[in-house]
């Protein structure tokens, strides 16, 4: 593999600033490149760019105190989405070939939906984490966003493997090992079985969910046209308590992230507590404002173990869901409002109520993949998540690679004379 890819600024590069989308980092050059880096460049891969993401991922948004804002080429008066926007408005601007993000609750999956993208959440602990930040080390992980399944299959083929640095790479014994770019079937829906979760839509009363739905009805027409049968609807019992139960930012962030800091000799600051007093961080960052107020120690917290069991609980459901049904995938959109428009997150947009479907995937360790599911009438990207049972990533890239040879859902932004400055 050769090939030229931006990496989010998330990712240590030996010799080459880092800055976590922190200001307080931007004089921090590592000593090594993250493990992930590393075997990109083992097999050829150039580093062309580091991209922009919120302060230490801490939003659905692209806006850093290091960076700035990244716009969305599609419409350049709207968000890209985040934490990978920076990677995912390279990507799909032509600004090279394939990008790496990083997803712990949505953050491939959320950007590569607002950028007519394909991203790739891998069931926890298939890919290194050594060398990046943590948000959250429980469902942290590295993964691949490319403009075709192929290249992303390509990708991801490089970055899965074991680390002695990260103990949670045991998970890899479990991987099929059979290379990734085998399951490129074109033939891969007609017979698929795919579960309409419904619960996860928007309201169609609501303007901003209404457009987004009528686009995934029509991608799944075009999967039910390919061959897929629509199993419609399914459901998780109970599925947005679930969500409500299985989030661990406010009890696990600031521990993970102090960890981080204190791991690094040459790093700025001891602590999380030490950005905020210093106000080193983007003031439209609410979540981060949040966790700097979490416990020192998870543990501290009276509900934090109910909440671990609730995620181990909650991958069960869908499990069950699947074998009831006798699922290949479930099937819902990515985030179930258009993206922002800058104005609206000026105006202030509450992170944790933002409506995002990605975290079924993220808190319940299961992998999920972002396609393209088309446009609005307005000429915004929609994408639809395809999500499956652990390990079965060589299912997703499957489903991906038909419809995309099915429905030819790449189109690129239009230049502008702001795209080419």
């Amino acid at each position: 593999m050769v090939s030229q890819y931006s990496s989010k600024d998330q990712a240590e590069t030996k010799d080459i600033t880092t800055t976590f989308g922190s200001k307080a980092f931007t004089d921090y050059i590592p000593s090594d490149d993250a493990e992930i880096i590393k075997n990109i460049k083992n097999a050829g891969g150039i580093v062309l760019a580091k991209t922009n993401l919120p302060d230490w991922a801490a939003s659905w948004f692209t806006y850093s105190s290091a960076l700035g804002e990244t716009k969305n080429p599609y419409a350049l008066d709207r968000d890209p989405g985040g934490s990978s926007g920076g990677t995912c408005a390279g990507v799909t601007a032509n600004l090279g070939t394939v990008g790496i993000g990083e997803d712990t609750g949505g953050s491939v999956r959320v950007p590569a939906s607002c950028c007519n993208l394909f991203g790739i959440r891998v069931t926890t602990g298939l890919v290194s984490r050594t060398g990046l930040s943590p948000l959250l080390e429980l469902q942290d992980t590295a993964g691949p966003i490319a403009r075709t399944v192929e290249d992303l299959a390509r990708l991801l083929e490089v970055m899965v493997g074991f680390d002695s640095e990260d103990r949670r790479t045991g998970a890899v014994s479990k991987k099929n090992t059979e290379s990734y770019l085998n399951h490129l079937n074109p033939d891969a829906l007609d017979g698929a079985r795919l579960g309409v979760l419904r619960d996860a839509f928007g309201d169609d009363n609501d303007p901003r969910s209404a457009p987004v739905n009528n686009v995934v009805e029509d991608a799944l027409a075009m999967m039910e046209n390919a061959g897929a049968t629509l199993v419609d609807p399914v459901s998780i019992p109970d599925l947005e308590k679930r969500v409500q139960e299985t989030s661990l930012y406010i009890t696990q962030s600031k521990s993970d992230l102090n960890s981080f800091f204190e791991n690094r000799e040459n790093a700025p600051v001891d602590s999380l507590q030490d950005l905020f007093d210093a106000r080193d961080y983007h003031d439209k960052l609410d979540l981060l404002v949040d966790i700097v107020d979490g416990p020192d120690d998870p543990t501290e917290d009276s509900t934090y173990w109910e909440n671990v069991s609730a995620q181990q609980e909650f991958q069960r459901e869908i499990l069950y869901t699947h074998a009831e049904h006798d699922l290949d995938a479930m099937i819902f959109p990515d985030v179930q409002v258009i993206p922002p428009t800058r104005e609206e997150l000026q105006s202030g947009i509450n992170t944790a109520a933002y409506p995002t479907n990605t975290v079924i995937g993220s808190q319940s360790s299961c992998p999920a993949i972002s396609i393209p599911a088309g446009f609005t009438d307005d000429g915004l990207p929609i994408g639809v998540e395809l999500l499956t049972t652990p390990f079965e990533e060589p299912k997703l890239i499957e489903l991906a690679y038909a419809y995309e040879q099915a429905v030819d859902p790449r189109e690129p932004p239009e230049l502008t004379p702001e795209l080419t400055e």
